[in-house]
């Protein structure tokens, strides 16, 4: 008989165990429970909560591109107190600020702070702003690889959020299992009486 079945055979022959109760076979569903539901569950919920960011930033994106337009501003000068954009992922690193004219879609001229890479800063150096439906400036639209990273991230958030609740879930249960079975050995050890079971104490 292969090792493989014996320890098929382990749990079986426990249950004929007389010291394996009843609460241990619960306690041992639980368990088993919770197993399943880490190992299939969480990934399933963490793999739905992931498709479902991911359609919804890419349905942002969509919005995003519909709502802003690319323009072709010329740089008019250095801005006041020019802000740099270092480490900011969307733009790149090394970005500053630079005051900018442009035109609105209606043909109205346009000015205002924008932000350019460094080798757009002097005055008459062409720099691409996004615009929204009135000419003012906005944020670019997100990229798909921004998307892709923050839906993972959602995912996985919402993997480790279900297996937390399961975790969560069956030390709950298990701990009120454990108050419910002492709660019964105190009952039985006191209808024991004060002999402690033993024979013939008190005849």
């Amino acid at each position: 008989m292969g090792v493989g079945v014996l320890r098929w055979r382990g749990p079986w022959r426990w249950r004929r165990n007389p010291l394996w109760r009843a609460t241990d076979r619960r306690e041992a569903w639980v368990t088993l429970g919770a197993l399943v539901l880490l190992a299939l569950g969480a990934p399933a919920a963490g793999w739905a909560g992931g498709a479902f960011a991911d359609a919804s930033l890419r349905q942002e994106i969509r919005a995003q591109h519909e709502e802003r337009r690319p323009v072709t501003a010329v740089v008019v000068g250095p801005a006041p107190e020019a802000r740099r954009f270092a480490g900011d992922p969307g733009a790149g690193s090394g970005r500053t600020s630079v005051v900018a004219a442009w035109r609105a879609p209606d043909g109205t001229p346009r000015t205002g702070e924008v932000a350019t890479g460094s080798g757009a800063q002097e005055p008459g150096a062409p720099v691409r702003v996004w615009t929204d439906a009135s000419g003012l400036p906005v944020p670019p639209p997100m990229d798909a690889g921004s998307a892709r990273t923050h839906a993972v991230l959602g995912g996985l958030g919402v993997f480790l959020l279900a297996a937390g609740c399961v975790e969560a879930g069956r030390r709950l249960i298990v701990g009120r299992m454990m108050r419910q079975r002492y709660a019964l050995l105190d009952r039985e050890w006191a209808e024991a009486g004060p002999d402690r079971g033993r024979a013939g104490t008190g005849s």
